[in-house]
């Protein structure tokens, strides 16, 4: 097809008319004239069997060369299977994206299509399957681990360098379950993102390998019965706080996760049935610990210094908040007990070995443990079907640890019928 039929001379020269009008300049360029005089390019084309037209913008501020670079620049997109109004208009946008990421960054927003973007969506995607405390972990470990590396980097931008590039502080310092873990919830937003459409690859995929295997490391727990009793003496003997005091006698008795016992509440506590009842997040189901007339002991002595507060072992800053995560860990050093030896999560191991060495029913331990079954029907039958039995091991198991304290000679657990 014929093209640059004219010269500029030819286009200047043109004048409007009472209707608008074309000047065709060949293979699809045309300026047209208007009748307010107005000149304007335009390019006519065919694609995908429809025919469009493209503005390459206002003559003479876009010259005639301009317009003709532009035409041709627009017949090779066509030869490639490209519509270039489709260039244009997501050209505008990614302009108008970079006007708007400006104005945004200088209000210390994410950026738009941004990694960071993508990952916001994606968390607020699955709140409402995800308990709260999880959510918000995984939010505060991409705002401190990830959004300041490739938060603002376009999200299609990535590559695989990148991400193993904020992984590799972790790995240094032997931070592996972390790396681990950011590693997996970066694909996940990149598996969100491949799904919506907003990128095509998932750039972590590749670096999986270059994570090391964590190893496996068991909490520190005592487990030799002669070992336990002068344990159990230590503990007696330790002359901290007196709420601290009541803590560590009770942590062995009722061997549940050291995060609940500080946090338990005097709301959840019926001295007169003799439990303690409360929801555990980390497995989300109601448990009932049976409590034991030692047990019980303790919590008779330190209610009048905390009964009348929200929590049995409060802070003994007084704001409120309860005992401190590292209070019983601290107590154990004090005592000569590093966390090789033994950690506040070891009284469950320790209560976990000797329960099933003595022949308790392994499904009435785990439930005292609250270990739950994936499957929800064990589970139920798990929560009505174990208590009484749970009730006299729990009496047994105190009995036993009075009886390693108060005895030089180790003596036999005797299970409870």
């Amino acid at each position: 097809m014929a093209e640059k039929l004219n010269k500029d001379a030819a286009y200047r020269a043109a004048k409007p008319k009472d209707k608008d009008y074309t000047i065709n300049d060949g293979n699809g360029l045309v300026l047209l004239v208007k009748s307010s005089g107005v000149k304007t390019w335009r390019f006519i084309y065919r694609f995908a069997g429809k025919q469009n037209r493209l503005g390459f913008g206002a003559y003479p501020e876009t010259t005639l060369e301009a317009a003709r670079r532009k035409a041709e620049e627009s017949r090779a997109q066509i030869a490639n299977g490209i519509d270039p109004s489709q260039v244009k208009k997501q050209t505008k946008q990614t302009a108008q994206i970079d006007i708007e990421n400006a104005q945004r960054l200088e209000a210390g927003l994410f950026m738009l299509n941004s990694f960071e973007h993508a990952a916001r969506d994606w968390l607020d995607s699955i709140a409402h399957k995800t308990r709260p405390i999880t959510h918000q972990k995984k939010t505060s470990r991409f705002e401190r681990l990830v959004f300041p590396t490739i938060g603002n980097m376009p999200l299609t931008e990535i590559k695989s360098p990148d991400i193993y590039g904020l992984l590799k502080p972790l790995i240094t310092l032997q931070k592996l379950e972390t790396a681990h873990r950011i590693h997996a919830e970066i694909r996940a937003v990149y598996d969100y993102a491949i799904a919506h459409g907003r990128a095509d690859y998932d750039p972590a995929q590749s670096v999986a390998k270059q994570i090391p295997a964590q190893k496996v490391k068991n909490r520190a727990a005592i487990t030799e019965p002669r070992d336990i009793g002068q344990l159990l003496r230590d503990i007696y003997s330790y002359q901290g706080t007196f709420i601290v005091q009541c803590a560590f006698k009770f942590s062995p008795l009722v061997f549940q996760r050291p995060g609940e016992i500080r946090q338990m509440e005097w709301k959840d506590v019926d001295l007169t049935a003799k439990e303690w009842r409360y929801f555990v997040t980390k497995t989300e189901i109601n448990h009932i610990v049976p409590l034991s007339r030692q047990a019980i002991d303790v919590l008779e002595t330190i209610r009048p210094l905390t009964g009348e507060g929200r929590y049995v072992f409060p802070s003994s800053r007084g704001d409120g908040r309860p005992m401190s995560d590292n209070t019983i860990r601290t107590a154990l050093r004090t005592l000569g007990y590093d966390g090789e030896v033994m950690t506040p999560h070891g009284f469950r191991a320790m209560a976990s070995t000797l329960l099933n060495e003595q022949g308790f029913s392994p499904d009435a331990i785990e439930r005292q443990l609250c270990h739950m079954p994936k499957d929800k029907v064990r589970a139920a039958y798990n929560r009505a079907g174990y208590l009484e039995e749970r009730r006299n091991m729990m009496q047994s198991w105190a009995d036993y640890l009075d009886g390693l304290k108060n005895g030089a000679q180790v003596i036999e657990f005797k299970k409870a019928g």
